[in-house]
This record gives C-alpha cells, sequence and structure tokens, in this order.
C-alpha cells in the first residue's frame, strides 16, 4: 500500500444536529457498537439525546461535547469496515474537542474513556463562567495582530483575548462578555467586514478556563494512556504529537489557549498531507481548510451517502 498523503480530521462543539450518525447506527453493527460503549460509559443514554433531542438538551456542553466525539467516531469506524483496513493517515487532527477524537481514532484512549473525559471537560466548562457572563465572537477581515491589539485594548481589567485563529481572516475571540463586545466595536471601526457573535454557553479557549484545565489534569490520571499510533496535531501549537505525555500537556494547555488550526494544517501540508477528509456532522473544517491551503482536496462525511466517496478518497482515487 502506497503511503497516506491525507490527514483525518474531526469537528468540534458547534458542529452538532439532532439525529447525526442515526442512519450509521442503523446501518451498521460497528457504528451502533460506539454509540453504546458511549452509553456504557457515561451511565446515561447519550444516543437516545442525539437522536432524539430536543436541541436544548443537545446543546448543553456537557452532553455536545461526548455526542459529536460519539457520532464522529461511529462514522470513521463504518467507513474503515467497509473499507476493510484501519485508516492510517499521516495525522490526525480536530479543531478543540476534536482534538479528542483524534486521541479516540489513533487509539490514545478508548472511545468510552474518551466520551466520559470530555463529558468532564464539558461540565467542568460549563460551571467555570456564570450563563451570559462569557461570550465569543467570529472576527472576519482583520490579521491576528490587529485582532490582538484590538483584545488587549478591549479588556480594560477584564478577560478578551484570541480563541481560534481558524483561517486568513477569520479569528474568534473570547471572554467576558463585556470585554467581548467592546472588542467587536472596535474591530468594526478597525475595518472587519463581519462581526459574528456565537451561540456558545462558555467563553472557550481563554484565561477565563485555566481553572478548568487545572481539574483536567487532575482528571487525566483516571485514565490510561496509550501511544497513538498516527501523531496528533496538537491545537496548542501546531506541532504533532506521539508520546501521551506529550499529548496530556498539549490538551491541558488547549484549555485556556487560542485553537492554532489555520498553523496546523499548514503543518499537515508541510509534512506531506495533501488531502484532508473530515468525519462528523457539518463541514465546517473542510471550508476552513480550503482557505487556509489552496488548492486543497477536501472530503466531509456525515452521511452514509458519503461512504462510496470516502472509500475513493482513502484509496487515492478522488
Amino acid at each position: 500500500m502506497p503511503k497516506p498523503d491525507y490527514a483525518i480530521v474531526f469537528p468540534g462543539q458547534g458542529a452538532q444536529e439532532v439525529g447525526m450518525g442515526r442512519d450509521f447506527y442503523e446501518a451498521f453493527e460497528v457504528s451502533r457498537s460506539s454509540f453504546e460503549e458511549a452509553d456504557d460509559a457515561l451511565g446515561f443514554r447519550l444516543s437516545k439525546i442525539i437522536f432524539e433531542g430536543p436541541d436544548s438538551e443537545l446543546i448543553k456542553t456537557a452532553l455536545t461535547q461526548p455526542a459529536i466525539l460519539t457520532a464522529s467516531m461511529a462514522i470513521l469506524r463504518a467507513v474503515e469496515r467497509e473499507w476493510g483496513h484501519r485508516a492510517e493517515p499521516l495525522f490526525y487532527a480536530g479543531h478543540s474537542l476534536g482534538e479528542y477524537t483524534a486521541l479516540a481514532a489513533s487509539g490514545v484512549l478508548t472511545l468510552g474513556d474518551a466520551a466520559r473525559l470530555v463529558h468532564r471537560r464539558g461540565t467542568l466548562m460549563q460551571e467555570a463562567v456564570p450563563l451570559g457572563a462569557g461570550a465569543m465572537s467570529a472576527i472576519m477581515g482583520l490579521d491576528m495582530e490587529t485582532v490582538a491589539s484590538i483584545c488587549s485594548e478591549a479588556e480594560e481589567s477584564e478577560v478578551c483575548g484570541p480563541a481560534n485563529f481558524n483561517s486568513p481572516g477569520q479569528i474568534v475571540i473570547s471572554g467576558d462578555a463585556k470585554a467581548v463586545a467592546r472588542a467587536g466595536e472596535l474591530a468594526r471601526r478597525r475595518g472587519a467586514s463581519r462581526i459574528i457573535p456565537l451561540k456558545v454557553s462558555a467563553p472557550f479557549h481563554c484565561a477565563l478556563m485555566r481553572s478548568v484545565a487545572d481539574k483536567l489534569r487532575e482528571e487525566f490520571e483516571s485514565y490510561e494512556w496509550n501511544t497513538p499510533g498516527v501523531p496528533i496535531m496538537a491545537n496548542t501549537d501546531a506541532a504533532p504529537r506521539s508520546a501521551a505525555g506529550e499529548i496530556r500537556s498539549a490538551l491541558y494547555q488547549q484549555t485556556y489557549s487560542p485553537v492554532l488550526w489555520a498553523d496546523g494544517v499548514l503543518a499537515m501540508k508541510t509534512g506531506g498531507a495533501e488531502r484532508f477528509a473530515e468525519f462528523g456532522p457539518g463541514n465546517v473544517l473542510s471550508g476552513l481548510i480550503k482557505k487556509t491551503v489552496k488548492g486543497a482536496e477536501t472530503i466531509s462525511v456525515n452521511k452514509i451517502s458519503d461512504i462510496s466517496r470516502a472509500l475513493e478518497f482513502l484509496e487515492g482515487d478522488a
């Protein structure tokens, strides 16, 4: 088999939708067992919430995170089952929460342990900041230096900073709600093409999450961490990680540090990845990758009708 030239990536929070992965659950035993593994690990029927909602439940951070992770893994496993091979990309990567899905895909954690860990992660994140006290906004059309300067000016003794460097010209900021609002107004005056307040329940990837990171580091001790079969591209510094200890350190920092998604995509490209397969709900990452690497070949796999294209992609025939 020729050396792979692709990376596999997994979506983060915000990609969820009621019913995601249900067609795979009904059609593939390996997908059904994935949802059941998560249900058993969590001690409640997450799959029922994923398939039936309501959306008001699914969007709760503590449920959203294991839900997306489980659906993404169920989809990947079905495609691997149809292919007859375990996917061995050059890299696994995921956006924020998706980095934990990458751990399950590469064998660092079992699916059940990964689901339990992100359930705990989501719970801690929601508890860290009262609902409505924090906010996040996407800033379009400004470079990172300008956005960083705007955030610094807007803080005024509160927290505000870049949270996601998603693609050239798309940067998400996070922090105290009033500071984020001030930064949005400053960005508008500085020529931002759009300011989009995000519908999130907590201000992720900023200093307000530092206490969450400390508690997560303690939580990490409860799990068995294995060496990944494929390097994980870390969000926190856009560097590939192949040792369990390095991965844990990167996840700790990721909790309160910006997600360097665009830099990670460029690093995977430099490392030989010419193509990118997104497994899980939505297609946001494929769009960001195309904006970051001109001419990049991508595929989004989230429904059964995508399987034949996914198999051609993995074989290199797409």
